[in-house]
């Protein structure tokens, strides 16, 4: 990587789990410089999420990929002292404990931005640094249920639902990086640095698109609707002959009219509600029976190959298993194998886009808790003594 946009940022990821830490992935992946810190006793919580090989957890082979690893217990004099030391050349510090933690360990923003003024100091918390719940803990799966997405996700006669992965820290995480890039921008015109309060409560709002300014004007509550949309229709996931899924979208009035013509109902175009997309939605029952008697008559392939020629919206449901197969992934090269030392080599994605004249990397997978504490105060200047010192003091 002898040219990548991010070369020269040092990032100090003090975070856990998942909003955090993978804003720090993204940034890495794109050349900075990575150092994950973690409690001597308790590492990443993210280390043993999700399924593991050889007792090698997974989902850290992917969040801790291209970061350095060093232990420190902040709240000890030694972890503090050497966390001020780091700061002092780094650019960015990403941290998710609650409001008011690093302030007790004397590591609060004065503090740090008083041993370096050009620092970000980043905080990624599920409510944010004030408030009356900023206090609480919390996880994405509450911004889920908090922000309405859970309201509007599910059948109408069914439950709310709630993703199967972690959407709101994800979606957080994107948001932070775009959060740190952007007080990085400010610090190249102003030469200071400054603090990101990002709350995993909101950047999932943000996503759920106009709903409080839909509720402000009208009163407008969106309701659960499945797999239906309330803006057009049909939109929808159809059965095939051969028992796989396809989904259709018909966001546009031409492509509607492509799938009507298609599954043998023009007539259904010359009604006067198929002209728009909310009245076709109201009617729903209608298209879709037609869509599905069609898909349903046919194996999945065929389904694929006459959309296709129509120049209407389909794609099938894949799961992981079609994924890694899938020939726009692979021409995109969205998924890569990286050098793993334990496992060998791991799939996973691939950075999350491509720059024509700098392009990112992954430059190695996790690695192991604390695996480069010695190098790092190394380089900070302690010697030999200072580092067994801290080691005495359960500092580091």
């Amino acid at each position: 990587m002898t040219s990548t946009p991010l070369q020269g940022l040092r990032v100090l990821d003090l975070a856990t789990l998942f909003a955090g830490p993978l804003a720090a992935t993204l940034l890495g992946d794109f050349g900075a410089e990575v150092i994950k810190v973690e409690h001597p006793a308790k590492p990443d919580p993210s280390r043993g999420h999700g399924p593991s090989k050889n007792g090698v957890g997974l989902w850290w082979k992917v969040l801790g990929r291209g970061k350095r690893t060093m232990t420190l217990d902040l709240s000890t004099p030694g972890g503090r002292s050497t966390l001020l030391r780091l700061a002092r050349t780094a650019d960015v510090v990403i941290e998710n404990f609650r409001p008011g933690t690093l302030e007790r360990w004397d590591l609060g923003w004065d503090e740090l931005h008083a041993v370096n003024p050009r620092l970000i100091l980043t905080r990624v918390t599920a409510f944010g640094q004030f408030g009356p719940a900023s206090h609480r803990p919390g996880f994405g799966t509450l911004a889920e249920a908090l922000s309405g997405f859970a309201a509007v996700t599910g059948e109408p006669d069914g439950p709310p639902t709630l993703p199967p992965f972690g959407l709101a820290d994800s979606i957080a995480g994107l948001a932070t990086a775009y959060a740190v890039m952007t007080a990085l921008s400010a610090r190249d015109r102003t030469g200071e640095g400054q603090v990101v309060d990002m709350a995993i409560i909101e950047p999932i709002l943000t996503v759920l698109g106009p709903q409080p300014t839909w509720y402000d004007q009208l009163g407008h509550v969106q309701q659960r609707t499945g797999n239906r949309s309330a803006n057009n229709a049909p939109r929808n996931t159809y059965r095939t002959a051969d028992g796989t899924w396809v989904a259709v979208s018909t966001s546009a009035q031409s492509v509607a009219e492509r799938v009507m013509r298609l599954v043998g109902r023009p007539d259904l175009i010359d009604e006067l509600w198929f002209a728009t997309g909310a009245q076709r939605a109201a009617h729903a029952d209608v298209l879709d029976e037609a869509v599905a008697r069609w898909i349903a008559a046919r194996p999945r392939d065929e389904v694929l190959t006459a959309f296709e020629k129509a120049q209407a919206a389909i794609a099938p449901v894949q799961d992981v298993r079609d994924v890694v197969h899938d020939p726009q992934y692979e021409a995109l090269g969205t998924l890569t194998r990286v050098d793993d030392p334990d496992l060998g080599p791991l799939l996973m994605q691939n950075v999350l886009f491509r720059l024509s004249a700098t392009p990112g990397a992954i430059r190695w997978t996790g690695r192991p808790h604390g695996a480069d504490t010695d190098a790092i105060l190394r380089e900070l200047g302690l010697t030999a003594q200072e580092s067994a010192a801290l080691r005495e003091q359960g500092a580091v």
